[in-house]
């Protein structure tokens, strides 16, 4: 009773607020979410005193032009193919305008906040204010702390406006709503026995030696040239340690040159229990991409009023010089989004392929996702980012046969369908148009977009794998996690030969891929045609989500890599 007293205090607070702010001249950002995440219990208000992180997305120029730009230079088709802009170039080009810089510095200073810190390209401000001052400065917010598990957020549960003088300068605050969720992989025993239950059977577990059997990786297939990079980045806790990627490196790395080290770790790199997804990511980037320059892009996330996800971004955009190729594999569901924060978010990629980045994001491991809609029925939940038109997504498989390495089949997680808030864009309007044509069997169309981004955009083998994290090795680990930096180590490798032919690097993919694999039957990919992934318990669907088929699908997009064919298709562009 009290819970539900609670519920509606907190509803009749938000309609208050939003009404006296509307009347009184002022704008909330659109779509705020409230809802506090499963997991997380509330702590009480916070001291007046406390000192908060707020994060400004100034309003930038010229994203229509950005846009266009990104299109051209990332077109095989177009003379300014690979033509990538330096992070100079790019501050002339978005940076916001005198007027919007003028008039937040001239607000920021009517309430005292002058300790604040921005970017290159001078489109975020990140400010340090007592929470007092917070609430001052954006009316209707009240900060309250969060706890989950050792993890603490300091959030508004109730919404924040700004004067209509200051929402034309400011696309959304970070720090107030949204909560950094930690990945759930499919590993251990759960993964296990489901497996015992449909397979009745697991291969020994999926290591470099097969990773690179599967997709036809050579021993002298290595980075050679260099000024080639690639990165992967871990939030919430999650850290490698040293010792881990040397024993695996021990264990796992024979028959081909590697390397044994990080290059460089970009932010706080903890020294307390190495976490698995972090172990993970590094260890198959730098044993797929393997004798190639490794970054690592440490994101704690444990500063109480900071969206992890949100600190790498300005991290990236503050770096004149970074890794050509990130792997990342984390997400949010759409729906925990605002519109305004998913929509600078993806402007954010459109920078990043301006300079020449590939963005590769993991699909996710909830299938095609699930969530109740008004009037009690269900629609799938697309994940943010894999759902930006400007990453490149990368899906999950299994080996059909669990004992050997062959052909490979829809990893039943896999995540995969179409966005609700991003239209489809032009270079995959066709390998889409098909798929919806030509699949035999179609989930019913309120459940999804059809006219949204679909991803994902390919895949690579998500299932079973050997980490080792705090000097154990550890079998059967699976999820997208796993397959997003094996193609990050691909991506680097073909990376290596261009830039050995002084060619520039392959930038943001995608546009490529899809015009690659449109004009022909290719060998570039081994296309998987068989096997669903999950959705919706429900009578309409009973958790089927998207099936596998010919050529492209929203289940493994373009199929795996072929890697020799692969890199002989993207040198000749």
């Amino acid at each position: 009773m009290a819970g539900a007293r609670g519920r509606f205090l907190l509803a009749f607070t938000v309609s208050l607020v939003a009404w006296w702010c509307l009347a009184l001249g002022w704008t909330p950002e659109q779509d705020q979410n409230l809802q506090i995440p499963a997991g997380w219990s509330h702590g009480g208000r916070v001291s007046p005193l406390d000192e908060l992180v707020l994060t400004f997305a100034l309003r930038q120029q010229n994203v229509d032009h950005l846009a266009k730009l990104v299109e051209r230079v990332s077109d095989p088709d177009s003379p300014q193919y690979g033509k990538f802009l330096s992070l100079e170039e790019l501050r002339v080009l978005v940076q916001p305008s005198l007027v919007t810089l003028s008039t937040v510095h001239k607000w920021l200073g009517a309430y005292g906040i002058k300790d604040c810190k921005t970017i290159s390209t001078m489109d975020f401000l990140e400010c340090v204010m007592p929470a007092s001052t917070a609430e001052r400065l954006l009316p209707g917010a009240q900060f309250h702390r969060y706890v989950s598990g050792q993890h603490s957020a300091v959030r508004s549960p109730v919404p924040y406006t700004l004067h209509e003088e200051m929402a034309e300068h400011i696309d959304f605050v970070g720090g107030l709503h949204r909560f950094p969720v930690e990945r759930n992989m499919a590993s251990g025993k759960e993964k296990m026995a489901w497996h015992r239950h449909k397979r009745e059977a697991f291969h020994l577990g999926v290591t470099p030696a097969v990773i690179r059997k599967r997709y036809n990786l050579t021993a002298g297939d290595i980075g050679v040239w260099p000024n080639n990079s690639q990165a992967c980045a871990q939030f919430l806790e999650q850290y490698f340690h040293p010792a881990d990627l040397a024993e695996f490196m021990q264990l796992f790395g024979s028959g081909f040159g590697h390397r044994s080290r990080v290059e460089q770790v970009v932010g706080h790199q903890g020294q307390g229990k190495a976490g698995l997804e972090a172990s993970l990511d590094v260890e198959y980037i730098m044993s797929t991409g393997a004798n190639i320059s490794t970054w690592v892009f440490s994101n704690a996330g444990r500063h109480e009023s900071q969206e992890p996800f949100l600190a790498w971004l300005l991290l990236l955009s503050n770096m004149s010089s970074v890794p050509w190729v990130h792997s990342v594999s984390y997400g949010d569901d759409e729906d925990s989004l605002s519109r305004a924060y998913m929509e600078r978010i993806n402007v954010e990629f459109m920078k990043a392929a301006a300079r020449g980045l590939t963005v590769l994001f993991a699909s996710g491991d909830e299938g095609a996702g699930c969530r109740n809609v008004a009037g009690g029925s269900h629609a799938f939940r697309p994940s943010f980012p894999a759902s930006s038109p400007y990453v490149t997504t990368v899906g999950g498989t299994a080996f059909k046969n669990p004992f050997r390495v062959t052909w490979e089949v829809t990893d039943y997680i896999s995540g995969g369908g179409f966005s609700n808030v991003f239209p489809m864009p032009d270079y995959q309007a066709t390998a889409v148009k098909n798929f919806l044509h030509l699949a035999p069997k179609l989930p019913p169309s309120s459940y999804y977009n059809r006219s949204g981004r679909a991803y994902p955009d390919l895949s690579a083998l998500s299932d079973n794998y050997w980490v080792v994290t705090n000097r154990i090795p550890l079998p059967w680990v699976s999820g997208t996690s796993a397959s997003t930096p094996v193609v990050g180590g691909i991506v680097a490798l073909i990376n290596d030969h261009r830039l050995q032919n002084g060619w520039p690097p392959l930038g943001f993919l995608n546009p490529a891929l899809y015009k690659l694999q449109e004009k022909g039957p290719s060998d570039a990919f081994y296309d998987v045609t068989q096997g669903c992934h999950l959705s919706c318990l429900d009578e309409a669907v009973q958790g089927q989500g998207f099936c596998a088929g010919p050529s492209w699908d929203p289940v493994t997009g373009w199929g795996t890599p072929n890697f020799p064919q692969l890199l002989r298709a993207l040198l000749n562009l």
